[in-house]
């Protein structure tokens, strides 16, 4: 191996170090944190939302977001956040932004709600967290997220339906029901589920 093949490979070994390094920082995310920052927790809660917005994410009219969510995501996460008309998001909230987060219209997500998009495959022995699997989740019109609820890859809470806090909902939830617990369970149906579609 000559001297130029040596240097091309150390070149590659560090650009692959970089990018290792660096996956998942959004100098754009760091800069609507910073500034959102700024604004009291609680207040200003539209003006933080169009500073979102500015920032590349699609939030919808009069939505509401209390304190800036802790947001996580690889290179497509400014287009992985969907947020519809006059939601509310309160603080503390984190949202994985590994794969497509669609919020509908007039959902409520209470504080320190945790929405996930990905996980781990089960892996050997030695190290189980495998390799990364991406779901996309879908949180129906009208649905209200309680307090401190998390909500894990692949899932559609359906509209009209709540959850509630501290809950864990590992599979879909029907349209207009109430679910809770670890796991989250239907607890029952609410107003509304004979008049939704089907």
């Amino acid at each position: 191996m000559d001297r130029t093949e040596v240097k091309a490979k150390g070149w590659q070994r560090i650009k692959i170090l970089l990018h290792e390094e660096t996956f998942g920082f959004h100098p754009r995310l760091i800069a609507l944190n910073t500034v959102a920052g700024f604004l009291p927790r609680r207040h200003a809660v539209q003006t933080r939302a169009r500073l979102f917005s500015l920032a590349g994410f699609r939030i919808g009219e009069r939505t509401k977001i209390a304190s800036p969510p802790k947001i996580n995501g690889g290179d497509a996460l400014f287009s992985n956040l969907v947020v519809g008309n006059d939601c509310s998001i309160d603080v503390d909230c984190v949202f994985d932004l590994e794969e497509r987060l669609t919020i509908g219209d007039r959902v409520t997500i209470g504080p320190g709600v945790m929405i996930l998009t990905s996980t781990h495959e089960l892996d050997i022995r030695e190290h189980r967290a495998g390799a990364v699997r991406r779901s996309p989740v879908h949180i129906g019109d009208g649905a209200w997220l309680g307090a401190r609820c998390t909500i894990v890859p692949g899932v559609t809470v359906g509209a009209g339906a709540v959850v509630n806090p501290g809950s864990v909902v590992n599979k879909d939830v029907v349209a207009h029901t109430r679910v809770g617990g670890i796991p989250a369970t239907q607890l029952e149906v609410l107003e509304g589920a004979e008049s939704a579609p089907k």
